[in-house]
Order: C-alpha cells, then structure tokens, then sequence
C-alpha cells in the first residue's frame, strides 16, 4: 500500500503581510489541478497520513480536500 501522505509541488501566493495562499497543486504523476476556493485555514493534525502544520480546505473540480504546509512542505492525504 502506498503512503497515504503525498508531498506535492504547490504554487502558491503570498501577500504583503506574509499570508500564503495556495493557487495549484502539481499531484505526483505531473497532473495540476486549480484550487478554486480556500474555505479555512487553521492549524491542525492530518488523522489520516500524520503530521501537523497548517491546513487549507480546499475546494478543487467541486470536491473538498485538505492541503498541509508541514514546516516548510505540502502534503495531502491519499485517497
């Protein structure tokens, strides 16, 4: 079984004061995928894969998923 923590490549923004915000995750095979809306952002645990950091809710093709920035990388949680 694979590792349900998958570290992916993410272009992201940040504001003048610091805020960073995720624009499109690039999934492990190459594929990218536009992150439409933030719905929270908030320091959590991920139950699935491990780790804490901060998580994104995110909204992506009309489906909610979680994005981890882990100290100083994203990760999301296989499905």
């Amino acid at each position: 079984m694979k590792d349900p923590k998958v570290y992916v490549e993410v272009i992201a923004r940040i504001d003048p004061e610091g805020g960073l915000y995720p624009l499109e995750i690039i999934w492990e095979d190459g594929r990218s995928f536009h992150i439409s809306r933030i719905t929270d952002i908030r320091r959590a645990s991920s139950m699935k894969a491990g780790g804490t950091g901060i998580r994104y809710s995110c909204v992506i093709n009309n489906q909610s998923t979680h994005l981890f920035f882990e100290e100083d990388r994203f990760f999301v949680e296989r499905k």
